[in-house]
């Protein structure tokens, strides 16, 4: 079964254990998605995606390099 957290368990992990990520635009930031810890934004993605697909691969891929930072 290929569920969300088997397709992408780095954004799975971030959620679990660092922080949370927020989806959409808003007033205070056009980009489509922001990931954030306890200490204030941590990566900021594009204005614009094609589809939610290519959100999440970016988002997934941008957060193995921040884990690692991290650990």
């Amino acid at each position: 079964m290929n569920t969300f957290d088997s397709k992408y368990p780095n954004i799975t992990n971030w959620i679990e254990n660092y922080g949370w990520i927020e989806l959409g635009q808003d007033d205070c930031s056009s980009s489509m998605v922001r990931v954030l810890d306890e200490g204030g934004m941590v990566w900021e993605g594009k204005t614009q995606y094609k589809n939610l697909d290519e959100l999440f691969n970016a988002l997934e891929k941008e957060l193995v390099e921040k884990i690692k930072e991290i650990e």
